[in-house]
């Protein structure tokens, strides 16, 4: 599930506007960012009362936290100002989503430990720690935006999408499907993302992505409501 922010290797200056003598790089593509944060963290903050808290549950909740810094520090260093500030602070985006990709990992896995043996999950655990930092490592080091997107694509569709799935088959527990769900809306983006599906240049491929995980996020904390435990740790 492709569910993260998209600022690229590059800085365009097609849809430039001046404010005030100030220069806007990419405006509307940093107010879909913006609007990426309010939801999620509309979503970090109305689950409190909402969900039923455990160890899965903050995990994910935690994870959209991590996607509205990710966009709201992408939407500012990454687009508005990326032509004055160059694309090595667009890391600061690119890391709190490589981070958020590693906390719905870790809440999948752990959605699913109830039925894996207990080896099998420890394992994936703490390889979820590993593959987090070796990837932002390499991501610092290149500078290369596909390593994030790679990292989204491994972490969020194999593993999330697996182990979720797996959970359903063993279960059919109604919270796996709608997580289930928000990864095919999300794997939507991703396809409007790759294949640069763009309806006009005011309101690109990157807009149009940002919009569809605007909707994968509320479908996937439907899934997060979903989740229950018999004692919440």
């Amino acid at each position: 599930m492709p569910f993260i922010p998209d600022h690229t290797n590059t800085c365009s200056d097609e849809t430039n506007i001046t404010i005030f003598d100030i220069k806007i790089q990419e405006p509307v593509t940093a107010l879909t960012d913006f609007f990426i944060t309010i939801c999620c963290w509309y979503i970090f903050f109305r689950s409190r009362h909402e969900v039923q808290k455990n160890h899965v549950t903050d995990l994910y909740r935690y994870f959209f936290f991590m996607i509205g810094l990710s966009t709201l520090f992408g939407g500012i260093f990454g687009h508005v100002l990326c032509y004055r500030l160059g694309i090595a602070f667009k890391l600061p985006g690119w890391v709190f989503s490589m981070i958020a990709v590693m906390i719905c990992e870790r809440a999948a896995i752990m959605h699913t430990k109830k039925v894996m043996r207990p080896n099998v999950g420890k394992f994936f655990a703490n390889a979820n720690i590993v593959e987090l930092v070796i990837m932002i490592i390499i991501t610092c080091v290149t500078l290369n935006f596909f390593f994030v997107e790679f990292h989204a694509f491994y972490g969020l569709l194999i593993v999330t999408g697996s182990f979720e799935l797996f959970n359903y088959i063993k279960t059919k527990e109604a919270a796996s499907k709608w997580i289930l769900i928000s990864v095919a809306i999300s794997c939507v983006a991703a396809v409007v993302h790759v294949a640069e599906l763009s309806p006009h240049k005011w309101f690109n491929y990157l807009d149009a992505a940002h919009s569809i995980m605007c909707i994968s996020a509320f479908v996937m904390y439907g899934g997060v409501k979903r989740i229950k435990f018999d004692i919440p740790s």
